[in-house]
């Protein structure tokens, strides 16, 4: 019924003059758009505007910007009266942003969220069996910025695009230092109209009470809000809680005038939620009914899962002075291992759910048990979240707010805020994935950066992040941990000592520092170098990463063939990150300087991938004192050269391969002393002991073994540990020489340890064999096998939605290594692959 609307575009203040929003306008050359979509993709598929994405045509629809959108649709409506207990509601479940609702020419409401649902009731104002017309207005959101704010509040703004923090609105969409300026219009999720009758439900909260692992039960408990608009005496909530042969069924009163309904279950040999990497994530379905005396009013039915989580801050005995920051699921403590979110399009109405399958099931198999949805966006389409409860990934939910001070002077801003974090936390409370509330992204990180001389700031936000936000989870949820944003906590907000830490010391050459020190950045080959993940010793990392191209095919799509070539005007165009030479000093010293647009590919993905790799390894080394890492980031939201390791078009980016090895369920990894020395460490994430033999050799990249080593191996469950140390005298190392190690018991996943920077390692060209077995239409299997060391070997078949069981790997002299490639899409073939190395 509300699926295609007709869309057109007016200079501020003329719609309503020229009569759109009355029932016999004549919108014949208005063009179609679908509800939920996007006014861009519908502009783009008239042929009224060129793609945003390409080249640098961003600016070519910048005037967008400047007019008012108007939808219309008219539409039917059963004949059938309605009785006195009932009533008809307008439900549009995503308005973006400032809009004015007209039906039959009268104006319905407004409504300035995008966060939030608008809600109408129309039980009068619908002509029941005849056609009623729908017009939006939806204004110029720059028309709502505070010209004059306070000048308390005035003289304490900072970040960019400050127009963005005077609406609830997604805040990238204004452009951000990976994303276009692009700010999104119109209906961007479903509308729907609702028959309700007496009373119907607020919100189901699925919470898990206890897990009684010694007594093998659960305690589980559903509680019904309710809202009552035509009965006032009691009501009736029928449960059914199941699973596999678990079956529950319970009937909970609610007596005249109350408004909840609590049924509590207990569950013997529970089958409980876990993350992907340390059990299954199993589901449970639980219906509720509102009913009076067999009379259903309405019905739920929900994904829900058996699972607790809770947030580990106790004192950190081993390192005087700390805290821990580790989530706790079902009991076990447990090491994060992620990315952070975008929204995967820049376009968030029109994003299909398969992208979305793709991208989460590439987070799973990345071996990546949480992800951050970033406040700078929006919170997630449903899909997300049903996703990451099957797939068993954990979420850490932002509120809507990032890099900048937010007003609290205006009492209606005030007051969407808290109707949205409602409406939010009733939302997702129940889902098994949730793992955590945030108030924000870096505010009062940046903040105290920007008055680090003053020992009294106080970030305009605060009274959401500390009171209202922290408030409205406590009444609605009760169970998920808040914490205040992201960083938060120590000695600087990202203190190493306490709480969560981003680190941009590597990429934006942050300096270390605390409170009441002023800060500095180094923008120096050395100032930016991923080498200084090493100094940290924070206790969680949410975000830290460095920037890489996209491959080829990516770049090809969007940049001229006359743009191809590093810093052309085209490519920095699509760096939105500022000096445009970062990553000219991060590759420098790992790399050296590319000379042409396929070097700049390949060397970018290095100092990204090598970067992440030892990141990673470094942070889980120190497990359990450092208790997760997030990157930054998983996704983007256009084509771009941006920080994250999958790119708009799902391709995975050599730092994607990187971090999927990194995070391993059971990893060993070098560790490099500063005196020249070396040790094995062996971190074991599973939930029992590793034991077995393990193979450490010190070889020359010609073939050459110079020592081979045997070693035992005995790492207890959910720890890290050094396993053995070599000195520098016993060790051959150069630029020639490099330290693996691996498994016969398959145990973990080979890696290696160079004496040198990429860039001046001495290791001869490698050929390399290939064999390739067409399985069946949709799948590869392709053996490779090198006569020496091959640095760097990547396959690529240019079609989206493929999927590699490992590329962008090493190969030792004479080692073989078999690669499955599929695509449930697009046939393959083997004359579509290429394989290549550095």
């Amino acid at each position: 019924m509300f699926d295609l609307w007709k869309l057109k575009d007016y200079d501020p203040g003329t719609g309503l003059a020229a009569g759109a929003h009355q029932p016999g306008f004549d919108d014949g050359d208005w063009i179609d758009i679908p509800a939920p979509g996007d006014v861009h993709r519908a502009l783009m598929a008239a042929g009224r505007i060129p793609d945003p994405y390409y080249d640098r045509n961003e600016d070519q629809v910048a005037w967008m910007e400047e007019k008012e959108w108007w939808y219309r649709l008219t539409f039917d409506t059963a004949a059938e009266a309605l009785a006195e207990d009932e009533r008809l509601q307008l439900v549009f479940h995503g308005l973006d942003t400032f809009v004015t609702v007209y039906l039959n020419g009268a104006e319905l409401g407004k409504h300035q969220n995008m966060f939030r649902p608008a809600v109408f009731d129309v039980s009068d104002k619908l002509k029941l069996g005849q056609p009623n017309t729908l017009a939006l207005c939806f204004d110029r959101p720059l028309d709502y910025v505070d010209p004059d704010p306070p000048e308390e509040f005035k003289s304490l703004l900072w970040g960019r695009n400050q127009e963005r923090i005077y609406m609830r609105k997604a805040q990238f969409g204004y452009g951000w230092d990976w994303g276009p300026r692009l700010p999104t219009i119109g209906i961007w999720r479903p509308v729907e109209l609702l028959r309700q009758r007496q009373a119907a439900f607020r919100g189901v909260h699925f919470y898990t009470l206890e897990i009684n692992e010694k007594e093998n039960y659960a305690l589980v408990a559903a509680r019904a809000e309710i809202e009552r608009f035509a009965n006032d005496s009691e009501l009736q909530v029928y449960y059914h809680l199941y699973h596999n042969g678990t079956d529950f069924h319970q009937d909970i009163f609610i007596p005249a005038g109350e408004e909840s309904a609590t049924a509590i279950f207990k569950i013997t040999d529970p089958q409980l939620w876990w993350t992907h990497d340390l059990g299954e994530p199993v589901l449970h379905t639980l219906e509720a009914a509102l009913m009076q005396e067999g009379d259903v009013f309405t019905e739920t039915t929900q994904q829900v899962g058996i699972r607790t989580i809770a947030l580990d801050q106790s004192p950190d005995y081993e390192e005087r002075g700390t805290r821990f920051f580790r989530f706790v699921l079902n009991g076990v403590p447990i090491f994060a291992k992620g990315a952070d979110w975008i929204p995967c399009d820049s376009f968030v109405g029109a994003i299909p759910d398969e992208q979305y399958r793709m991208l989460l099931t590439s987070a799973q198999q990345a071996n990546m048990n949480m992800l951050r949805i970033w406040g700078g966006g929006l919170y997630e389409h449903d899909i997300f979240y049903d996703l990451c409860d099957q797939l068993g990934i954990l979420v850490w939910q932002d509120f809507m707010f990032a890099c900048a001070p937010y007003p609290e002077y205006d009492s209606t801003f005030v007051a969407e805020v808290e109707a949205e974090a409602l409406y939010q936390v009733n939302r997702l409370r129940s889902r098994p994935c949730m793992a955590l509330w945030n108030g924000n992204n870096e505010n009062q990180w940046i903040h105290d950066r920007f008055n680090w001389d003053d020992p009294d700031n106080r970030v305009p936000g605060t009274l959401y992040y500390h009171e209202i936000l922290p408030q409205v989870v406590a009444e609605l949820d009760g169970q998920i941990p808040y914490w205040p944003g992201s960083p938060f906590g120590g000695s600087d907000h990202a203190g190493m000592e306490d709480g969560n830490r981003h680190n941009w010391e590597v990429w934006h050459g942050n300096s270390v520092r605390r409170f009441g020190e002023e800060p500095h950045n180094t923008l120096t080959p050395e100032g930016v170098s991923y080498r200084r993940y090493a100094e940290d010793m924070g206790r969680f990392i949410s975000e830290f990463g460095m920037h890489a191209s996209p491959v080829a095919e990516t770049l090809w799509r969007v940049i001229p063939e006359d743009q191809r070539y590093h810093h052309s005007s085209s490519m920095d165009h699509h760096n939105k990150d500022n000096p445009k030479n970062k990553g000219d000093n991060l590759m420098l010293p790992v790399t050296g300087l590319p000379e042409n647009i396929e070097e700049y590919i390949d060397f970018s993905m290095i100092a990204q991938a090598e970067g992440l790799k030892f990141g990673l390894e470094h942070f889980r080394r120190r497990k359990p004192h450092c208790s997760g890492t997030l990157f930054w980031q998983f996704d983007d939201c256009w084509p771009v050269l941006s920080w994250a390791v999958v790119d708009y078009y799902g391709f995975g980016k050599a730092g994607y391969y990187y971090a999927k090895r990194a995070y391993e369920p059971v990893l060993a990894s070098f560790k490099e002393l500063e005196n020249g020395g070396v040790e094995l460490w062996v971190t074991n994430d599973t939930l029992a002991p590793v034991e077995g033999q393990v193979i450490v050799a010190n070889r020359k990249f010609n073939g050459e073994t110079v020592r081979e080593t045997g070693l035992t191996i005995e790492v207890p469950a959910n720890a890290s540990q050094m396993v053995v140390s070599w000195s520098a005298a016993e060790l051959e190392a150069g630029p020639d020489h490099y330290l693996a190690v691996y498994s016969p018991d398959n145990l973990f996943t080979f890696n290696r340890h160079f004496f040198a920077a990429i860039k001046d390692l001495e290791h001869p060209a490698a050929t390399i064999e290939r064999t390739i077995k067409q399985v069946d239409e949709h799948t590869l299997e392709v053996e490779l096998k090198a006569n020496k060391y091959a640095y760097f070997v990547n396959l690529f078949i240019p079609e989206e939605g493929t999927i590699y069981s490992d590329n962008y790997f090493d190969l030792e002299a004479g080692a073989a290594h078999t690669i499955r490639i599929t695509n449930a899409q697009v046939q393959l073939t083997p004359d579509t692959l290429t394989v290549r190395s550095r």
